[in-house]
């Protein structure tokens, strides 16, 4: 069995990922902390009961790595920071669900998180945790940094495209949409129902943090220069994103051909399903699919994807994370 702790246990991403790690058959959680919860994690977390079987605790990432083999890290950005190094030193490995090792340039993540980074000889040696593109990179790593769920989304839905040289990296429009979970656990006036009951609304218009991720890693990705716009939409909906997005193609092409670039790209991918539909968030609710499809309108190229912003847009991922780091099948305790 590997012993897992749970690092910041009292958000929606921390509950699921103890969720999804129910089902593990190799997997016992036997640290869960807090720096505001006492008690049982049941108490902060009901549907629980009976499953997790620990209570929230305060230790030092010393005391963590005496009780622990790997650490689901669900702490904010820059709190990340400040307790990974520790762990990594005590021989305990790490999946984190911050954006604090995301970005590869020290500057970059000042600029966007108006922070200084503590500890960033890691940048840009830290391997990006999305397993479609960097499955092999992952695999044995003590430090991977889990994706986005809107980066997970638009990258998915891109990479095929650019890859093959069919849309221009630079007309890259990303209209997207998430639940209200999205936002996190913490009371804010923006995600109380009566503010976002029945309303539908944009934010971060043209500096969310996810842009740099979203263009960085697909850069990456595709080896040539990406430069996106992207707007988030705030969806009276407790979970989901929903991506439409636009490109202008590169080259003549068909829909047909975009069709199948995706379907190769992803054809020995379980979890990107390439559909025909025009797919709904419901669809992937509560599940680790992205599913994904095309269109040529107009002579501009639109992309579809949906995902579970908490399970394949964090939690789902993280797990799919956590096998390839112990050594263990990819679907385990996904499927």
């Amino acid at each position: 069995m590997v012993r897992v702790g749970v690092i910041g246990g009292t958000g929606y991403t921390a509950l699921e990922v103890m969720r999804l790690l129910q089902r593990h058959p190799h997997v016992e959680v036997t640290v869960v902390t807090s720096r505001s919860e006492t008690g049982p994690v049941s108490s902060s977390h009901p549907s629980l009961t009976g499953q997790v079987n620990v209570d929230f605790t305060n230790p030092d990432p010393e005391e963590i790595a005496e009780k622990t083999d790997i650490c689901f890290c669900c702490l904010p950005h820059k709190a990340s920071m400040d307790c990974i190094p520790s762990l990594l030193a005590a021989d305990v490995r790490v999946v984190d669900l911050s954006a604090d090792y995301r970005l590869s340039d020290p500057s970059v993540y000042e600029k966007w998180y108006g922070h200084v980074h503590t500890d960033p000889t890691r940048l840009g040696t830290t391997v990006y945790g999305l397993p479609e593109l960097y499955r092999d990179q992952i695999r044995g790593q003590k430090l991977v940094a889990n994706p986005g769920c809107y980066t997970s989304t638009s990258i998915l839905a891109l990479a095929p495209f650019l890859k093959a040289d069919l849309i221009d990296p630079r007309s890259i429009i990303i209209d997207a949409k998430s639940g209200v979970s999205g936002a996190g656990r913490s009371p804010k006036v923006a995600t109380l129902y009566a503010e976002c009951n029945e309303s539908f609304s944009a934010y971060s218009v043209g500096n969310h943090r996810h842009t740099p991720e979203i263009e960085q890693v697909l850069s990456n990705t595709s080896g040539k220069s990406v430069e996106v716009l992207f707007t988030p939409h705030l969806v009276p909906m407790d979970r989901g994103i929903f991506a439409t997005i636009y490109a202008t193609p590169a080259r003549d092409t068909t829909e047909s051909e975009l069709k199948e670039v995706l379907r190769e790209f992803y054809s020995n991918e379980r979890f990107v399903r390439v559909v025909d539909h025009l797919p709904r968030t419901k669809e992937v609710a509560y599940t680790n699919f992205c599913d994904v499809t095309v269109r040529l309108v107009r002579g501009r190229v639109m992309i579809l994807a949906v995902l579970d912003n908490m399970i394949k847009g964090a939690a789902g991922v993280a797990v799919q994370n956590f096998n390839l780091i112990s050594g263990f099948e990819e679907e385990t305790a996904l499927l």
